[in-house]
């Protein structure tokens, strides 16, 4: 079992670990989440981490990409002596196709938000199989909020494609924690900065799930009803899981 971060340096350490294992395991779309309030003010810096973490192996291979001019020049500036290459996501006069050659090989987008959700998912088309990892990214809101036909389309035809290899959000009196590639994890803080395992979920726990986890955590009756619902939901997911593996087993022979 891992430790629990309690602090940001610790967390990012953690994540660079956690995209290192599952781009070695051959995961091509990722995303490192870090929902902590540091992260406002330390973007750049932990911009500069990963992208020094990639730039042995990649050297000019590698391109770092910010949401918009501005970011990225400053980053040029900032950054003295890189082997790799700085840039932005593009504009209306400026699409993202001119932004990337086939001399690239891993690509790194940092904090994209529901702005930028068509470029990205442009990129990601044009890359192949090509890494692409997602910095802090701001997408999950699009899936969230987004309401409709169109929300529901960008999440199936994209969203779900990206794996997030590290995640960590505090709670209140606990946190998610998701480290590739173990599953999603709730941490139970005893004490400041003292946090102690509760369980781990195949999937991401959120709404009542999520509720009904903590609720039991904290020791509150959870009615059978709702372990039942839980537990049916769960058996849905592994059955449609099971069907797909049949069928893509069948397609094979």
């Amino acid at each position: 079992m891992m430790e629990f971060p309690t602090t940001l340096e610790s967390a990012i350490a953690q994540s660079k670990q956690a995209t290192l294992t599952a781009l070695e395991a051959g995961e091509t779309r990722l995303q490192v989440e870090l929902k902590i309030p540091e992260i406002a003010l330390q973007g750049e810096v932990i911009a500069k981490q990963f992208a020094d973490l990639f730039a042995d192996d990649y050297g000019a291979g590698l391109k770092v990409l910010f949401p918009d001019t501005g970011a990225a020049a400053l980053a040029r500036r900032n950054w003295e002596d890189i082997p790799f290459y700085v840039n932005d996501l593009g504009s209306r006069n400026t699409p993202i196709e001119n932004k990337i050659s086939e001399e690239d090989q891993l690509f790194l987008i940092i904090s994209p938000s529901a702005v930028e959700v068509q470029k990205v998912e442009k990129l990601c088309n044009l890359a192949g199989d090509r890494p692409v990892i997602l910095l802090i990214p701001q997408l999950e809101d699009v899936a969230t909020v987004g309401i409709g036909y169109a929300a529901r389309q960008l999440r199936e035809r994209f969203l779900s494609t990206i794996t997030t290899c590290y995640y960590l959000q505090p709670l209140e009196d606990a946190a998610i924690l998701r480290h590739y590639p173990s599953g999603w994890q709730i941490w139970l803080e005893k004490a400041e900065n003292q946090y102690e395992f509760f369980c781990e979920e195949p999937e991401k726990p959120v709404g009542d799930d999520l509720d009904r986890l903590l609720r039991k955590a904290a020791g509150e009756d959870v009615s059978a009803e709702e372990e039942a619902v839980f537990a049916n939901k769960s058996s849905q997911k592994q059955g449609i899981f099971s069907n797909l593996q049949r069928f893509l087993k069948a397609l094979s022979q």
